[in-house]
């Protein structure tokens, strides 16, 4: 196994139709969660990919399950629970400038992951563990979980990989800071956006907040800028990548967890540090131009013609 992932995954439900929920009757359906976001990009490019959660024994935990597979992702480590149901979450867009989450997650499958569901040898056989700062929100049986799988991560050589990914809806500002900033410092490679960074640190000063993550104990930190493409820093190295250029953004949703994606398989293809932040960054933006988490992330294929394709277009200005 290349790549494992620890969390909740969700069903969306959207309205076909633009205004408050409650006229509306017909709605479309997606998965939704950013590990497995994640972990489905890398699927996708060719690299092996397993996830562990809990889903409900229900339709929705059935609709998940299914999809997840079929995108490529090992699922032999999710269990299905007979006790709680799989979480929901609805998106409220009254126009391009209003949307309203509605999360139905409190007490779901997810919830009462516990130490107990981590299975040492199929931790022991991967190279990177993908973590978010969501899981450690959502109960404390799942912080507990997070933390003993990054014991097994350093007992075994793994590298760990966290987007601190924070939910302010889930937990108290002092508590997600505190635990955030605890896992930030047992992390190899950290991900965070400059909210993230002032979040944390009190400072849009991204390059500042990097020197801290580092005095945390994190080796690398690749700071997500949106569309001015992302800074890197290492122990040894720090550079900026150039965001790539699309027609137009449809769905910026989930481009952190195509961007994850994109690093991480650079890592595992053996890149450089840049060269695979600048993999991160045309992942991104793919996935912006597309609607949904996950319909935009690429093959190889796919993403070596989004690229090429880009680096004609700034020939040709």
């Amino acid at each position: 196994m290349d790549v494992i992932s620890i969390g909740e995954t969700m069903v969306l439900f959207t309205p076909n139709i633009l205004g408050k929920i409650r006229y509306a009757n017909q709605y479309t359906s997606r998965i939704a969660g950013a590990e497995t976001n994640t972990l489905i990009g890398l699927a996708k490019l060719g690299h092996k990919a397993g996830w562990i959660s809990r889903l409900g024994r229900d339709e929705f935990g059935e609709l998940i399950l299914n999809t997840v597979r079929g995108e490529g992702v090992d699922v032999s480590k999710v269990v299905m629970d007979d006790e709680a149901p799989t979480g929901i979450l609805f998106k409220e867009i009254i126009n391009q400038d209003s949307v309203n989450i509605y999360y139905y997650r409190k007490d779901s499958a997810a919830s009462r992951l516990s130490p107990a569901d981590l299975d040492k040898t199929y931790m022991a056989n991967a190279k990177y563990l993908y973590l978010s700062g969501i899981t450690p929100a959502l109960s404390p049986s799942c912080r507990k979980t997070v933390f003993e799988s990054i014991n097994m991560a350093k007992d075994n050589g793994l590298k760990i990989v966290f987007d601190p990914n924070i939910r302010r809806k889930l937990w108290e500002d002092e508590e997600a800071r505190e635990v955030i900033l605890e896992i930030a410092g047992k992390s190899d490679i950290v991900l965070p956006g400059v909210s993230e960074c002032e979040f944390l640190f009190g400072t849009r000063d991204y390059e500042q907040a990097v020197q801290s993550f580092h005095e945390a104990g994190a080796e690398t930190v690749i700071v997500k800028l949106g569309d001015k493409g992302a800074y890197y820093s290492t122990f040894d190295s720090k550079g900026y990548i150039d965001s790539y250029s699309v027609k137009a953004v449809i769905d910026p949703v989930g481009a952190g967890d195509g961007f994850a994606a994109g690093v991480l398989s650079g890592f595992l293809d053996g890149l450089t540090i840049s060269e695979a932040v600048k993999r991160g960054c045309a992942i991104g933006a793919m996935v912006c131009s597309t609607n949904g988490d996950i319909e935009g992330l690429p093959s190889k294929r796919e993403l070596y013609q989004f690229s090429d394709s880009n680096l004609k277009d700034e020939v040709n200005r």
